[in-house]
């Protein structure tokens, strides 16, 4: 139903119902049927076949229903029977006792040798890099 402003009392008020005869075929008329329940806001694509007993006649090419009020799901968008089943907490970690590391040979990709002793000495050793006039770095003059 249209809703028209009132400006003499500075409101909104119902105007006059719009009748619409809306005809599908086909596919589209059987899916719509079993799609659409009484009240649902559709809407519709077609062309006008006539106007008359005081309503607009429409031969429909497409239909959909209005998402303002509701959700709708297709069958694509719903999930399959696995998304009910249970699922099962992880297992618990477990602590397994310290093991002392044993020296492992050195792979493709690995840190090199001195790489594991300067980390177990904590990387106390002072760094050697300086700038070369020995002036702090400074980024973008």
């Amino acid at each position: 139903m249209p809703s028209q402003w009132d400006s003499t009392n500075r409101q909104w008020r119902d105007g006059t119902p719009i009748r619409y005869v809306c005809t599908a075929w086909g596919d589209l008329a059987r899916n719509a049927t079993e799609s659409l329940v009484d009240g649902s806001a559709v809407l519709i694509r077609g062309r006008v076949s006539g106007v008359k007993d005081d309503a607009i006649w429409l031969s429909v090419d497409d239909l959909g229903l209005s998402l303002r009020e509701r959700i709708a799901y297709t069958e694509a968008g719903l999930p399959g029977p696995g998304a009910a089943a249970p699922v099962s907490p992880p297992p618990a970690p477990q602590h397994a006792a310290q093991e002392t590391p044993q020296p492992a040979t050195r792979r493709p990709g690995s840190p090199p040798g001195w790489w594991d002793d300067r980390r177990s000495s904590n990387w106390s050793r002072p760094s050697t890099c300086t700038a070369a006039d020995a002036s702090p770095l400074r980024v973008g003059s």
